[in-house]
């Protein structure tokens, strides 16, 4: 029993050392990233950033880095067979957001293999400055994350939001790849270059240490040691304490000024943002209020029109109303009068009478009123009066163009008087010449 005990104790100081290791791993992955994503930003203000940029494939490899951190080999009857890419995560994980590139990754015809796409979308994504809101909304759903990250994973823990925040800095550049290029080939390993953020600061246990072989390598060469010589060491090693804490005191404020740097620029570009929308938002508005105007201006026109057109509709209404009544007046005095029709009808009377007993000349007569006429002027001449004119016949002749001639004629042939005209006349006064 007492040799076991020492075991679990062994066990866990390995696990624990094996934490140790894994929270200084993704520690350095996030601060790479980092410094990674503020140097591209700060070569980006004086040179253009391509496939070509050292910075910029330093970037690409530590987010593959760290993208695959832990992540789990694919599920299979005996166990994890084959390696995951981090493309798999991605293509489940985003798929619910909005105006997504997943599918046109997918349809790409000239990239094959589960790497290649992985490199495609990190390409994409900056160029559409949606890399932040793609791994945002992948950590959103946990439980595809848990499913294919191991525990200590990078994407598990407090340094994915981290991650998010920093790549935020990445939408102030304007990106532009091609998807053709040897940097989407799946063979080629993701290699971090550790080289540009490396810098070598002696710590205060070093300088000690250092001073103290100094000086055991003095006190060997000399035989015997003096009090003076002993306090001059005590104050240079006191001096070199006070030292080591100002430099580390200025490293300190070096980083937080680069940081606050970072900050102010990253408060600024979010200005910068604000102020273009609001300027849209204010050109919206006046559109808005153009556009209202310009609305109410055609309404109050077509009002107008319409009732402009309902005053003419009217105007022509009371017009043809006028031209019906004026025709009908017209086609009523075209026709003659009852008084026009009985005097003619008279004058044909007397005329065929006349004619057929012999006591009127041939004559050729237009219409009946020229036969009217000319029966008033045969009446008027005195030569047409012969001798054997009486009273009765001149009464007669004198009112053969009346209605009550017409009338008294009618009455005698009604009474048979003048049933036929060869029938003889029996009046006394009226005889044939």
């Amino acid at each position: 029993l007492a040799s076991r005990s020492p075991a679990p104790g062994l066990s866990g100081a390995r696990k624990r050392a094996a934490s140790r290791s894994g929270a200084v791993e993704r520690r350095n992955l996030i601060t790479v990233c980092r410094f990674s994503v503020k140097t591209l930003i700060d070569s980006s203000c004086f040179e253009t950033v391509d496939e070509t940029s050292a910075e910029f494939t330093n970037l690409v490899s530590i987010l593959e880095q760290i993208l695959s951190h832990r992540l789990k080999g694919q599920l299979s009857w005996f166990g994890y067979g084959s390696a995951r890419s981090f493309w798999d995560y991605i293509r489940q994980a985003c798929s619910k957001v909005p105006h997504s590139c997943i599918h046109s990754i997918e349809s790409m015809e000239n990239i094959h293999c589960s790497r290649a796409k992985g490199r495609a979308w990190i390409r994409v994504a900056l160029m559409e400055k949606r890399l932040s809101e793609y791994i945002s909304s992948a950590l959103r759903d946990f439980k595809t994350t848990r499913q294919f990250y191991q525990d200590g994973a990078v994407m598990l823990g407090e340094e994915a939001g981290l991650l998010v925040d920093i790549l935020i800095g990445l939408n102030a550049i304007d990106f532009s790849f091609c998807l053709k290029g040897e940097g989407l080939d799946g063979t080629c390993p993701a290699v971090i270059d550790y080289t540009p953020y490396l810098k070598f600061i002696q710590t205060s246990d070093s300088i000690s240490s250092d001073e103290e072989e100094m000086r055991t390598m003095g006190s060997s060469g000399s035989e015997v040691s003096t009090p003076e010589s002993n306090m001059a060491a005590a104050l240079l090693l006191d001096q070199n304490c006070w030292l080591n804490k100002y430099k580390r005191v200025e490293q300190k404020y070096r980083v937080v000024v680069e940081q606050k740097g970072y900050l102010e620029e990253l408060v600024h570009l979010r200005e910068t943002q604000l102020q273009e929308s609001m300027s849209q938002n204010e050109a919206l508005l006046k559109r808005l209020s153009h556009t209202e105007l310009s609305h109410k201006l055609e309404k109050e026109q077509l009002q107008y029109i319409i009732l402009e057109l309902q005053d003419q509709l009217t105007v022509l209404k009371n017009h043809d109303l006028r031209c019906r009544q004026e025709l009908t007046t017209h086609l009523t005095n075209q026709w003659p009068s009852p008084c026009a029709i009985e005097t003619n009808a008279v004058a044909l009377e007397t005329f065929l009478h006349k004619k057929q007993t012999g006591q009127w000349e041939e004559k050729s007569f237009c219409s009946l009123e020229q036969l009217s006429a000319d029966m008033s002027l045969s009446q008027m001449d005195p030569g047409c009066k012969s001798k054997e004119d009486s009273p009765s016949l001149r009464a007669l002749c004198g009112s053969l163009t009346s209605v009550g001639s017409f009338k008294s004629l009618a009455s005698l042939k009604s009474s048979e008087c003048l049933a036929s005209p060869t029938s003889e006349i029996t009046s006394p006064g009226l005889t044939p010449s």
